[in-house]
This record gives C-alpha cells, structure tokens and sequence, in this order.
C-alpha cells in the first residue's frame, strides 16, 4: 500500500514527538486490519517509538489478546465506546507501553446495520497515567478502502494529540 503524503507526515511528526518525550506506542486494530501499524512502521527508525501492533479481528481475539471482556462484547458488540476504551487499555496493559490507540468500525461494503452502519468507527486512546479518550465517526458508505484510511487518519490525530499532552 502506498500512503498519503499527509499521513507520512503524520506518521513522522508522531514519531519525533514520541521520540523526544521517549514514549512507546502499540496500537490495536479490528476493521482497519494492521494498516495503521503498516503505516507507522513505513519509516526508517520506526522502532525507536512504535512497539507492536494486534489486529483484533474477531471478538476472541479481542478477547484473548487485549482482555476485552465477554460480556462487554456481547452486551455492546465489537463496534462501541466500551470495546473501543477495553481495546486500548489492554493495548496498555498487555504491551507495556505508553500510548496506544484502537479502532474498531463498520468498513463495508456490507455487516451495517441501522444502529451501526457501514462508515461507523469507534476509537479509543490511552495514555499511561491519563484518562482514556473515545471519539466515534461516521465516515458515511465511502468504499472499504476509503473509511479504513479515513480511520487511519483519525487515529493518527488521537495519537498525535495524547503524545504532545
């Protein structure tokens, strides 16, 4: 894949944050796949900053990986505030880093529904000794490969955001 200029940039000026505050960061991905760990590992020097990566795709991965609880999934499905929040405090927790961010969403072209259509996303960011943050878009019925950079770009922002904090 070949990304943006803007999200190169992006990527570049999180790790220069990341690096002069010596932070680490993982983050935690359902619909967009590992594309946001793509994306932050495309530049050399990378790991100075950037840990690891879960793709999360189901909910046992969730679970097992992250410690999302059961009940939470199924209480609120994989797509919501609560999962997303869950998602990056066990990025936190499992990873031992400082920051994480998660995305969890609806990437079409079908699995909508009219509480959750295709283009929703739930993000979620922490920050080691900082509340956790959530933000939820609706990027709208764009094309699978349109709303998973669109949330890429979007995590980008949280990270960005809770790394100058």
């Amino acid at each position: 894949m070949t990304f943006s200029p803007e999200l190169l940039a992006k990527a570049e000026a999180l790790h220069a944050a990341c690096r002069a505050a010596g932070l680490k960061i993982a983050v935690a991905e359902s619909c967009t796949g590992g594309l946001l760990a793509g994306l932050l590992t495309e530049l050399a020097g990378s790991s100075d900053s950037f840990d690891r990566g879960f793709v999360t795709y189901s909910n046992q991965a969730k679970h097992e990986l992250l410690g999302v609880p059961n009940d939470m999934l199924a209480d609120y499905g994989a797509v919501s505030e609560p999962v997303a929040r869950a998602m990056a405090e066990g990025a936190l927790n499992v990873a031992r880093v400082d920051l994480t961010v998660s995305i969890t969403g609806v990437a079409g072209p079908g699995g909508g529904s009219p509480m959750k259509p295709v283009g929703h996303v739930h993000f979620g960011a922490a920050r080691r000794g900082k509340p956790t943050l959530h933000e939820v878009r609706s990027f709208g019925d764009l094309s699978r490969a349109e709303i998973r950079l669109k949330a890429v770009d979007a995590a980008m922002d949280m990270l960005l955001r809770l790394a100058k904090a």
